[in-house]
């Protein structure tokens, strides 16, 4: 079944009516659903799609022969390409047919380093024969630095020849709940928290049995589709992984600017800032500033982007050896189960930032709200660190919001905290959101009456 990836599917499909040569790039990271919709966005359509694989050039156009000659009664004579210029010549051939064609390489970066010239010599088809065709080209990839870099980038032969670019993202928790119809609000928002909204994963997902089940068969049994996920990710796009997994660890340990980071690894700071960079180009890491500062401000810290790596460096990493001996039922029970609210606070927040960019919230706000990201900074009048865990700036107008993932009714004091941190800054009009998942209590909503600037969401009324 094909859910979201509405808005990629209507560009595609948009481009393919114009009629004239197109070449989309297509790149994301590994489990997202790049394929599947490329394979959509195929069907009934007349085109050729390829699957790179990761051997020597050779084994690469010996399957690019297949694609393309499938239909050829030569083939039954093992016939292939002599070489990549006979391929590509091949290409030519059918582009200057009047019906529309699509050409779709998958995994590009493996047929790319298994044949460096292959960018260049696509490159020279483009400009001297497919641009004034029809032909529908699309290049897909999942090595996030490769894609733009040695595709998009200005250094790369192919660069300016792109007409369109998709950067293919998880699934919001909005769009992962078309995958989890027979599941209660709260567990879908878990199912979204520890699979970080990738397509491949949420599939797994069982409707028989419980959610706890569906954790536990998932991530803490050894034969478990997620008991390893992240090493075999790291594996692929890493040289040496190993260093990475104990920043990751200590990021999901709570540590999160760049000195802790080093200690907690025993690097050198140099180092540990380069491999930081690496994390980030993945999407596993991300770098936070407080959103009313600048670029420049010295008050950086790092917090993992992905929420299924966040649950698994927290809580499967380690306890690997329980779990292969076992004990991975006892585990979630004991140790995962009691500190699941906590984990979900940090998914909690991204849920409502994702709600207030729907479009019939969006369009209530105070401002048409660009970047949305968190504040921290000190209380002159407390002499304290405060946070807040919404944030967006536009001119003279700020939106603040309070995210609470709890089991309990929000009470009136989180709202008023939420004012006097407020009143920290000096903008001419403020807007404020207080969320909640288990509801808001009497004298909370009776306040927020006579507030006009506070609005109050429970998480019933966000799942619409």
């Amino acid at each position: 079944m094909f859910v979201g990836r509405e808005r990629e599917l209507s560009k595609l499909n948009k481009m393919y009516q114009g009629g004239c040569f197109e070449f989309a790039v297509v790149y994301g990271r590994r489990r997202v659903g790049k394929t599947t919709l490329i394979q959509e966005f195929m069907k009934d359509k007349q085109g050729y799609y390829y699957m790179s694989v990761e051997g020597a050039k050779k084994e690469n156009l010996a399957g690019l022969s297949r694609t393309f000659l499938s239909n050829r009664d030569s083939l039954q004579g093992n016939f292939e390409f002599r070489d990549y210029e006979s391929m590509l010549a091949h290409i030519d051939t059918l582009a200057k047919r009047k019906d529309r064609l699509i050409v779709a390489i998958d995994e590009y970066p493996y047929l790319a380093a298994s044949y460096p010239v292959i960018s260049s010599m696509l490159q020279s088809h483009i400009d001297n024969c497919w641009k004034e065709s029809r032909l529908f080209l699309i290049l897909c990839g999942s090595s996030m630095s490769f894609m733009e870099e040695q595709v998009l980038g200005y250094k790369s032969p192919l660069y300016g020849r792109r007409t369109a670019q998709f950067k293919i993202q998880p699934f919001t928790f909005f769009e992962a709940r078309q995958m989890l119809e027979g599941c209660q609000k709260e567990e879908q928002a878990i199912f979204y928290g520890v699979t970080g909204g990738i397509p491949e994963y949420l599939s797994h997902i069982q409707g028989g049995i419980s959610l706890h089940d569906n954790i536990v068969q998932l991530f803490f049994d050894e034969s478990g589709r997620l008991f390893e996920e992240p090493l075999n990710l790291m594996k692929q796009e890493l040289k040496e992984p190993m260093t990475y997994h104990s920043i990751i660890s200590a990021i999901a340990g709570g540590a999160s600017r760049l000195n802790e980071i080093a200690t907690k690894t025993g690097l050198e700071s140099s180092g540990c800032s380069n491999q930081l960079v690496s994390l980030i180009s993945l999407g596993i890491i991300k770098k936070e500033i407080p959103i009313a500062e600048p670029e420049t401000s010295r008050r950086t810290i790092y917090r993992l982007a992905d929420s299924m790596y966040l649950f698994w460096y927290r809580f499967v990493r380690p306890n690997t050896s329980g779990i292969i001996r076992g004990a991975g039922t006892q585990i979630y029970e004991s140790l995962v189960l009691p500190q699941m609210n906590d984990f979900m606070g940090q998914v909690f927040e991204e849920i409502c930032i994702q709600y207030l960019f729907q479009p019939s919230v969006y369009k209530h706000l105070l401002f048409p709200a660009g970047k949305i990201g968190r504040w921290w900074g000190n209380n002159p009048k407390t002499k304290r660190q405060e946070e807040i865990d919404l944030m967006a700036v536009c001119e003279d107008r700020a939106l603040f919001g309070e995210c609470k993932w709890r089991n309990e009714k929000t009470d009136v004091s989180v709202v008023k905290r939420l004012l006097e941190r407020g009143d920290l800054f000096a903008y001419r009009q403020k807007q404020f959101y207080v969320f909640s998942k288990a509801g808001f209590s009497q004298d909370t909503i009776e306040f927020s009456k006579i507030c006009d600037n506070v609005r109050l969401v429970d998480f019933d009324e966000m799942v619409f």
